[in-house]
C-alpha cells in the first residue's frame, strides 16, 4: 500500500503516480513501494511536453447556487434618443434575444437620472418634419409598419424594410456623436419616454421571454434633498393599467451625482428614498410585492464603500439584491493581446470581497447583483470589445462571479450601446453574443468547486483559478435536453500562447465528453468579429432561427486538449453527480 499524509488529495496523489510512470526510463528497475524519489529528467527526453493537468469536481455538494437569470443583459435610455427603440420590435432581434431567456433585461444606465415620463400617445405629431421628406413622419412611418406585425401569443414582431433600416443607420450615427459629446463633457439633456415608448420596450422584453427592469429618475429631488417621486406615480399607474410585470430600480451611480447636476446624495438619504419608492410600491396592488434593486453603485473606492454602508443602514431590507456595477477601467488596455494581462482580469474578485463585506455586515445572507458589467473601453475609446478577444474578460467575469456568490449579472449592452454591445446596428451577433449563448446553453446555476493538480504556480487560498489557465463547473442546465441530470459543465479559458493538455480525474474519469470549442474565425485571428464552434462558423440561418450548437464527442477517457488563446465548454455526460440531480 502506498503511504501517503493524510492531509493530500486523492488528486495529489493521482498525479504523483502519474509523474513516477512518465519519469521511468523503460527497462530500469522499478522503484521501491513509498519511495518518494524521482529520477532526474533531461529536457530533451519530451517527458514536459507530457505532463498533464489533472482536473477533478466535487458532484456531491453545489458550493453555491445563482439565479436561473444569472447572466442577463441592459438596454441603455439613449436609445429613446437615437431611434432603435422603435425596431426592437424586429423580428431578428427578438430571436436573439430569446436566445439567452431566461434573464433580466435592465432598462438603465447613465440616463437613467434624465428620464421622464409623459403619458402621451403620438409625439410625432409634436416633432416637426425630419430631414427629407421620407422621414417627415418618421414615427408615424413605423407606426404603420406595425399594422402588419406578426403576433404570435400575443408578441408583436415586425419586419421593417430594408429603406427604413439605413436611414435609421444614418440617424443613429448622427446621434451617437451627440450622445458621445454630451457623455464626455458629462453634460445631458433629459429624455422623454412616452407611453408608446413604454409599449413597444415591454412588447420586447414580454415577446424575448425577459423579465424587465426599469431605473427610475433618482435626480428629481426636493428643496430638502430628498426624492421628488411625484412624476414616478404616473408611469407606475400606467405601467399598473397594463397589467406589465416589472422590476424597480432607483437611480444610476449615485456616487456621481454631484458631477452630474452638482447636487450630492449621501448614502443615508438614498436609503430614505429607497424606502419611500417601497412604499410608493406597495400602495399600488399590482406592485405591492415588486422586487426593488439598487443602489447602483460604482467601483467600490472607499468613498463608495461609505456610501453603501450608509445605504444598508437604511433600506438594507427594502432592496431584494444590493446591485453595484464594475467597469474594467485600465488606460494600458489599447490592443487585443491586453486581455491576457491577468492583473485586469482578477481586478473583480477583490471588489466582490468589498462590497459582501459591507453587505454581510447589515443584512447577512443578502443577494449581491453585478447590476451591470463594461469593458475598458466602454466610453467608446476603443473598438475591441465587438471581438473574439473580449470573450477572456467577459466568460472569466462570469466564472469568477459565479464561484464568489454574485447572483446576477447584467452586461452593458445587448444591442448599440458604445462599444460594449452583443449585437449590432446590422442585427448580426457579435463574439460575446455567441460566448453567451453556450453559456446558457450549457451551464446551470449550482456552481462545483474545481480540484486541480499538475500546474506549478501554488494556489492561493479560497481561489480555483489558476493563472492563464481559468477553469470552472457547474451542473449542466436542466433547460438541455439533450443531457440527463448529473451532467457536468466545463468551461475553460486558456490565456497562455501555447496548447494545454487536462487529463479528467475521479468521479469524471472515462466519461463520454461533448466539446464546445469556440476559436475566432478569419485571419484576424482573436481580433475577429466573426467565431467558429467545432470548425463551423457561427451565423443565423434566418431571422427567426438560431443554429443549432452541434458538440464534437470525445470518446471516454481521452485528454482534453485547449488550443492556445481559445475558449471551450465541455459537458461531461452522465456523471450522475448527486449535486446536479435536482433542481
Amino acid at each position: 500500500m502506498l503511504l501517503r499524509p493524510p492531509c493530500a488529495h486523492p488528486l495529489e496523489v493521482y498525479l504523483m503516480l502519474t509523474l513516477l510512470i512518465l519519469r521511468i526510463p523503460r527497462g530500469s528497475a522499478s522503484p521501491q513501494i513509498g519511495e518518494r524519489k524521482l529520477l532526474p529528467v533531461s529536457r530533451s527526453s519530451g517527458v514536459r511536453g507530457r505532463t498533464l493537468i489533472l482536473l477533478d469536481v466535487n458532484t456531491k455538494t453545489p458550493i453555491r447556487t445563482v439565479s436561473e437569470n444569472f447572466l442577463s443583459v441592459q438596454l441603455d435610455p439613449s436609445l429613446l434618443r437615437d431611434g432603435w427603440l422603435d425596431f426592437l420590435s424586429s423580428k431578428r432581434l427578438v430571436t436573439l434575444a430569446r436566445g439567452l431567456a431566461p434573464a433580466y433585461l435592465r432598462f438603465g444606465g447613465r440616463r437613467t437620472d434624465f428620464l421622464q415620463f409623459q403619458n402621451i400617445k403620438n409625439p410625432a405629431k409634436n416633432r416637426g418634419p425630419g430631414p427629407d421628406d421620407y422621414l417627415k413622419n418618421y414615427e408615424d412611418d413605423i407606426v404603420r409598419s406595425d399594422i402588419s406585425l406578426d403576433k404570435q401569443k400575443g408578441c408583436k414582431i415586425a419586419q421593417h424594410p430594408d429603406t427604413m433600416l439605413e436611414l435609421q443607420r444614418e440617424k443613429a450615427a448622427q446621434m451617437h456623436l451627440v450622445l458621445l459629446k454630451e457623455q464626455f463633457s458629462n453634460t445631458y439633456s433629459n429624455l422623454t419616454l412616452t407611453a408608446r415608448s413604454l409599449d413597444k420596450l415591454y412588447n420586447f422584453v414580454d415577446c424575448s421571454g425577459l423579465h424587465l427592469i426599469f431605473g427610475l429618475n433618482a435626480l428629481r429631488r426636493n428643496s430638502d434633498n430628498s426624492w421628488n417621486g411625484s412624476s414616478v406615480l404616473s408611469l407606475l399607474k400606467y405601467s399598473a393599467s397594463k397589467k406589465y410585470n416589472i422590476s424597480w430600480e432607483l437611480g444610476n451611480e449615485p456616487n456621481n451625482y454631484r458631477a452630474l447636476n452638482s447636487r450630492a446624495v449621501n448614502g443615508s438619504q438614498l436609503g430614505k428614498d429607497y424606502v419611500q419608492l417601497r412604499n410608493l410600491l406597495q400602495s399600488i396592488r399590482t406592485y405591492s410585492r415588486a422586487h426593488l434593486y439598487g443602489p447602483n453603485i460604482g467601483r467600490p473606492k472607499k468613498n463608495v464603500i461609505a456610501l453603501l454602508d450608509s445605504f444598508m443602514k437604511v433600506a438594507g431590507r427594502a432592496v431584494d439584491a444590493v446591485t453595484w456595477q464594475h467597469h474594467n477601467v485600465d488606460g494600458r488596455v489599447g490592443k487585443a493581446m491586453d486581455f491576457m494581462k491577468t492583473r485586469l482580469l482578477d481586478t473583480l474578485s477583490d471588489q466582490i470581497r468589498k462590497i459582501q463585506k459591507v453587505v454581510n455586515v447589515h443584512t447577512p445572507g443578502k443577494k449581491v447583483w453585478l447590476g451591470g458589467v463594461g469593458a475598458p473601453w466602454s466610453r467608446g475609446t476603443n473598438n475591441l470589445s465587438d471581438t473574439y478577444a473580449a470573450g477572456f474578460l467577459w466568460l472569466n467575469t462570469l466564472g469568477m462571479s459565479a464561484n464568489q456568490g454574485v447572483d446576477v449579472v447584467i452586461r452593458h449592452s445587448f444591442f448599440d450601446h458604445g462599444y460594449n454591445h452583443l449585437v449590432d446596428q446590422n442585427f448580426t451577433p457579435l463574439p460575446d453574443y455567441w460566448l453567451s449563448l453556450l453559456f446558457k446553453r450549457l451551464v446551470g446555476p449550482k456552481v462545483l468547486a474545481v480540484h486541480v493538480a499538475g500546474i506549478q504556480r501554488k494556489p492561493r487560498p479560497g481561489k480555483v483559478i489558476r493563472d492563464k489557465l481559468r477553469i470552472y463547473a457547474h451542473c449542466t442546465s436542466h433547460h438541455n435536453h439533450n443531457y440527463v441530470r448529473g451532467s457536468i459543465t466545463l468551461y475553460i479559458i486558456n490565456l497562455h500562447r501555447s496548447r494545454k493538455k487536462i487529463k479528467l480525474a475521479g468521479t469524471l474519469r472515462d466519461k463520454i465528453v461533448h466539446q464546445y470549442l469556440l476559436q475566432p474565425y478569419g485571419t484576424e485571428e482573436i481580433q475577429s468579429k466573426s467565431v467558429q464552434l467545432n470548425g463551423q462558423r457561427l451565423a443565423m440561418i434566418d431571422d427567426g432561427t438560431l443554429p443549432d450548437l452541434k458538440p464534437r464527442p470525445l470518446r471516454p477517457g481521452r485528454t482534453l486538449v485547449i488550443p492556445p488563446l481559445t475558449i471551450g465548454f465541455y459537458v461531461v455526460k452522465n456523471v450522475n453527480a448527486v449535486a446536479c440531480r435536482y433542481r
